[in-house]
């Protein structure tokens, strides 16, 4: 079933946004997941994007994005909201101890376990967490969806609303300071 399809049948049936939600729960949460560090938070931003999503997944129609890049913007708003409200965007990362496998651990539950696995075969994945942290916002949400999530650039423009010469200053210029406090810790 294409998105369209899918639509029309939550327009009709709202009991069908669990086929909504089956379908994009995963790749959103890991997402947000990434950008957090969080199990808990990760846990409450992905429900409001969700809820959001679901009030207002009557209201939608194609206009040039896709329900996928919908939902990938509104939870987008959903962390930079979450960051400004909580000022933690100074301190992402730092409630999880990646020594301490056995704490992170503890904050896994059984979808997470593919999760675990990346962050536990990646060790370069976590040193670039620690020099990505250090960036601001709007540096580590380009970065993220770039590298992380694997969207191209005209993904990304749609998500974030934003022109290609924008986003290509954004991401050389966050590069450039990510290498810099790369740098810094070795």
């Amino acid at each position: 079933m294409d998105e369209l399809e899918l639509l029309n049948k939550i327009k009709n049936n709202p009991a069908a946004f669990s086929e909504f939600f089956k379908q994009y729960y995963k790749p959103i949460f890991g997402y947000i997941f990434r950008r957090t560090g969080n199990f808990d938070e990760t846990a409450d931003i992905a429900s409001e994007t969700f809820l959001k999503a679901f009030k207002n997944i009557n209201n939608f129609s194609y206009r040039g994005i896709s329900v996928k890049v919908w939902l990938y913007r509104i939870a987008t708003n959903e962390m930079n909201l979450y960051f400004r409200n909580e000022r933690k965007n100074r301190s992402l990362f730092e409630k999880i101890h990646f020594d301490d496998h056995n704490s992170f651990n503890n904050y896994l539950q059984s979808d997470m376990e593919e999760l675990e696995l990346e962050l536990q075969k990646h060790e370069q994945f976590l040193f670039v967490m620690n020099a990505l942290k250090k960036l601001p916002l709007k540096y580590q949400t380009v970065i993220s969806l770039r590298y992380f999530e694997g969207k191209d650039n005209s993904e990304i423009i749609e998500i974030l609303g934003i022109k290609e010469g924008t986003l290509k200053s954004l991401l050389s210029r966050g590069l450039k300071k990510l290498r810099e406090n790369c740098n810094q810790i070795l």
